[in-house]
């Protein structure tokens, strides 16, 4: 008989999800009943895969071009010389550091509704922040000699330099990338272990079992991994806004018009998490739709979400308020013409789409309705995505094109190679998640077991 759930936990599983058995045969059924889980159910995941494998082909193809042909092939010039590629750089990472962001904050506040997103947004971290490592890269025009970048024992006493934004996004990509890893694989490890026990097939029960690490549910087992989690919990919430604030740096750190602006810093550490909320909101209503997870990412979680959507959107427009203030206050005349030509210049419009999608468009989620319909999170999480990919571009085009000398001042106009790297990033992102759905659990399941427990009464 199923228990009534406990006003007192919140109520973020669903009554009908009323045992740990519950929460083990929900989560687990995608990976281990093909019986239960046949071609009709997974024919979603198929078109998906679809449309995943081409763009990830295109992607490749692209980032070959580039290698071999060199970056004459994208649309920087002697001017602009950061394009897309910093730009997609900037605006996948931010959506990877969310992800940590999300899970290590809310598992120290406490926030028990983080049990149903952790998992996957912690996977969303490491596919992202994989895929704008590569930016830098088709950046640097002789990428044969990436990894001048470290600082190896060599015979040429060459040493990288340190002044360079170049090697502060190695060390914020590399060091991120790994702590990440170890992050999201320390929470699986529980997960893996319940697959391994539920497996029918010995080369499953095996696969999992090697992974599992011989965790075996005992006592002194979730001590050690309770308290190792949460000590990486600690540090990944300093670690993740050092990350950000670097990349922020690589532009505030700069003399040019624009770039000189010391809120940059906390402005992308909160632009990172408004854009990994956003990118949480579409695939959990992927997850939610595709597996049958309704039970567990339930409505309560996507009005939660939307809140904090909104509240960031506020945030970002302070940010810009404050950036035109102190362009305006500072009295130069190169700040001024720079104000001018953000809201009259060639990009104007792609500035007011920024605007709309940052902005505007998420206080529709002050409204209760608004939180409490799925397509409307979606669209607004798309075009919070839309508009930080345009903030991102335009901090680039905008200062770069018009920045103190007026002789310099020049537009950037995208290639065909430009828009197929960027397009193609998305199918390798898309891969790489309909693989990870496939294979591994993409909702915690020893923490929904602990949330079943405490929202039902016995």
């Amino acid at each position: 008989m199923s228990a009534a759930p406990n006003p007192e936990a919140g109520g973020w599983i669903a009554p009908d999800i009323d045992s740990c058995e519950a929460v083990n045969r929900l989560i687990a059924a995608p990976l281990l009943d093909r019986q239960g889980w046949g071609r009709q159910q997974w024919r979603g995941w198929w078109m998906l895969m679809g449309i995943a494998i081409p763009l990830t082909g295109v992607f490749f193809l692209g980032v070959y071009m580039i290698l071999t042909k060199g970056i004459g092939l994208l649309g920087n010039n002697t001017t602009i010389v950061w394009g897309f590629p910093i730009a997609n750089y900037v605006w996948w990472i931010g959506i990877g550091n969310a992800g940590t962001l999300i899970s290590a904050l809310l598992l120290l506040t406490r926030q028990t509704w983080r049990a149903a997103i952790n998992s996957f947004a912690e996977a969303m971290t490491l596919f992202s922040v994989a895929i704008a490592g590569i930016f830098p890269i088709i950046h640097l025009g002789r990428p044969m000699f990436f990894y001048w970048l470290a600082p190896y024992p060599n015979p040429m006493t060459l040493w990288p330099q340190w002044r360079s934004a170049l090697v502060w996004d190695f060390w914020a990509i590399a060091s991120y990338l790994i702590f990440s890893i170890v992050f999201w694989y320390t929470g699986l490890i529980p997960d893996l272990a319940t697959l391994r026990d539920r497996a029918t097939k010995p080369f499953t029960r095996k696969l999992y079992g090697v992974f599992a690490l011989g965790f075996r549910n005992s006592a002194r087992q979730w001590a050690i991994h309770q308290s190792f989690y949460k000590t990486m919990a600690c540090l990944a919430v300093p670690l993740v806004c050092s990350v950000h604030s670097i990349v922020g740096m690589d532009f505030a750190a700069s003399v040019m018009p624009g770039w000189q602006e010391s809120i940059f810093p906390p402005y992308f550490v909160v632009g990172a998490m408004f854009s990994g909320f956003a990118m949480v909101v579409i695939l959990a209503a992927l997850i939610r739709k595709a597996l049958h997870f309704q039970s567990l990412i339930t409505d309560r979680h996507f009005d939660v979400i939307g809140k904090i959507i909104v509240a960031s959107a506020c945030i970002m427009g302070v940010s810009y308020a404050t950036e035109w203030f102190t362009a305006w206050y500072s009295g130069e005349r190169a700040q001024h013409t720079y104000l001018a030509y953000v809201f009259t210049g060639t990009y104007a419009p792609f500035y007011a789409i920024m605007l709309f999608g940052n902005v505007i468009a998420p206080q529709v989620l002050w409204f209760k309705r608004a939180r409490a319909s799925l397509p409307t999170m979606v669209m607004v999480a798309v075009l919070v995505l839309i508009g930080m990919w345009f903030e991102r571009i335009l901090i680039i085009w905008n200062t770069l094109g018009h920045d103190y000398l007026p002789a310099l001042w020049r537009a950037f106009w995208p290639t065909i190679w430009d828009y197929l790297v960027l397009v193609g990033s998305l199918g390798v992102f898309l891969l790489a998640f309909l693989l990870f759905v496939r294979l591994l659990p993409s909702v915690s399941m020893f923490e929904m077991r602990e949330l079943a427990l405490r929202e039902r009464r016995p």
